[in-house]
């Protein structure tokens, strides 16, 4: 050992007392006095007690013995210090180290100290989780200051003119841009934003034309109902970027002129020419912005190289598929994210939004009328979204407090449980506020009746729990719950099979309960949590 693990700083009292003869290393050619064992029944007095050299030791080390979980830590601690076999039968009248060590690990009571506060990584501000969930509440505003322009006979499921238009280009541009979004997140995970900015510029174009191209698709919609799923899916591609390269606030500039339109179209009668503008300026300002902040100049330097490096390729002169070995002249490229592992999040996307999408508009699918449409229920998931992802990062931070502060992995379990408790009864009360403040401002709203309120909740808990899961890797659980529950849902639908929201209510339940037992099987676990 090359010194003391004693962190007590030297000076009076750190070394033996007197009379229990000079330690090890002190100068001193005297032989320390040899302790006499005592007589059965003498007496103990309070000098003797004093002065016992064992005690002046328990002392000297008390924070040591007490923090230690083995005898052989104090052991190492007396022979770090230089304190031989001889020295210790001498002094203090024991065989060994090993000995002497177990004495004291007996004699002193074990007393572990609380770990030092450590800085919280899972700590983000909830104003900026707000205003994402503002950001994705407010282009539903769009729908509001376009209504005039979608005027038309209901379609053949009873839906309002160019709902099914609008519903086939934003699920299938939901679903390419969460699959995008992971795939960029990933890239800058890798800490290369350039090659973030690249999958960018090329994945959020053609997510556009798939969603226009899926609008364009569904036959019998109003023409400007086109043009709007259009608009709705570039904008869908310029809010993936701008919010995966964290311009939240540049985002919600953007929406501004469209936002503060449709609030004064609740007053004022605007012109069809008005409204269309107002439209047509957000989505310029957000497809600008989004082209701002990727790397254009890259992009294209490095289209124009793979495609002269495909053309110098001569056929039988490209690279072995099956060789292993590198030669000299090939360069280096670390391997970025697979395609693979972020098709989960596209799943999980889809089924989520079919859920919501069976939250509102379930009932007049199944033949019901068109005043059974729930928006305020999509509306207030949606809202919650912000609230949502600050829960998530409370529940990370309570799970950490629980690994620091846990004794054994069932106290840690249990402290798991009670953070996950908290965190989801605290979402699903701001659900039920929004759902509820929804309901009475929306004109024309199904009330909230229990079957409503339950369905709601558990939807919502739904989301969260996927969310979690989600959050921690384990999306695939997750995307197969979600989507499987979508699936059921809509084959009740197509069949005719029960009465719409008691299909509902027991799809959403049986899907939350599974949810959250994978959570607690999955997240149970301390080493879940590293």
């Amino acid at each position: 050992m090359s010194g003391s693990l004693w962190l007590k700083p030297p000076g009076p009292g750190s070394g033996p007392g007197p009379g229990s003869g000079p330690g090890p290393g002190s100068g001193s050619d005297t032989l320390p006095a040899i302790p006499r064992p005592r007589r059965d029944g003498a007496d103990v007095t309070a000098a003797d007690a004093a002065t016992d050299p064992m005690n002046e030791l328990a002392e000297r080390l008390d924070v040591f013995i007490a923090s230690a979980v083995h005898p052989d830590e104090i052991a190492a601690i007396l022979e770090s210090d230089g304190m031989t076999d001889e020295y210790i039968r001498l002094t203090y009248g024991r065989h060994d180290s090993f000995g002497l060590a177990e004495e004291l690990y007996a004699r002193v009571p074990r007393s572990f100290p609380e770990p030092g506060a450590a800085p919280d990584p899972w700590k983000v501000s909830l104003t900026a989780c707000l205003l994402r969930g503002l950001i994705f509440a407010l282009p539903g505003l769009a729908y509001l200051l376009g209504a005039p322009l979608l005027e038309g006979p209901q379609d053949r499921l009873g839906l309002p003119a160019g709902t099914l238009t609008l519903l086939a280009g934003a699920l299938i541009g939901w679903v390419w841009d969460q699959t995008l979004s992971h795939r960029a997140y990933s890239w800058l995970g890798l800490g290369d934003r350039r090659a973030a900015g690249r999958t960018l510029l090329v994945g959020a174009p053609v997510g556009a034309l798939l969603g226009t191209a899926a609008a364009l698709a569904v036959p019998g919609g109003p023409p400007f109902s086109y043009a709007f799923a259009a608009g709705q899916a570039f904008y869908v591609g310029a809010a993936t970027v701008l919010l995966v390269l964290g311009r939240e606030r540049v985002l919600l500039a953007a929406l501004a002129p469209m936002a503060g339109g449709a609030l004064l179209a609740l007053f004022v009668d605007l012109p069809v020419p008005v409204r269309v503008a107002l439209l047509v300026v957000s989505l310029l300002a957000a497809c600008t912005l989004a082209l701002r902040e990727l790397p254009l100049a890259d992009g294209l330097r490095s289209a124009v190289h793979r495609i002269r490096a495909s053309a110098a390729r001569r056929p039988g002169q490209g690279p072995v598929r099956w060789q292993m070995l590198r030669g000299a002249e090939e360069d280096f490229a670390p391997r970025g994210p697979r395609i693979g592992d972020s098709v989960p999040y596209g799943v999980f996307g889809l089924g989520t939004g079919l859920l919501v999408l069976y939250a509102a508009l379930g009932e007049v699918l199944a033949g019901g009328p068109a005043e059974a449409v729930a928006a305020p229920s999509a509306v207030a998931l949606t809202l919650s979204m912000g609230p949502a992802e600050w829960l998530l990062h409370r529940f990370r931070s309570g799970s950490l407090s629980g690994l620091q502060g846990a004794r054994s992995p069932g106290a840690f379990r249990r402290r798991m449980l009670a953070t996950l408790t908290r965190c989801l009864a605290v979402y699903l009360t701001v659900l039920l506020a929004l759902g509820l403040a929804g309901t009475l401002l929306w004109p024309g709203a199904p009330m909230l009746t229990e079957v409503r309120i339950a369905t709601l909740l558990l939807l919502g808990a739904v989301m969260w729990t996927g969310l979690l899961l989600q959050s921690f890797g384990a999306v695939r659980p997750a995307a197969v719950v979600c989507s499987s529950a979508a699936v059921a849902q809509s084959l009740a639908l197509l069949t005719g099979l029960g009465q719409p929201r008691a299909v509902q209510l027991v799809v959403a339940g049986a899907a939350a309960a599974v949810l959250a037992t994978l959570v607690c099987l999955l997240l149970g676990r301390a080493t879940a949590h590293r």
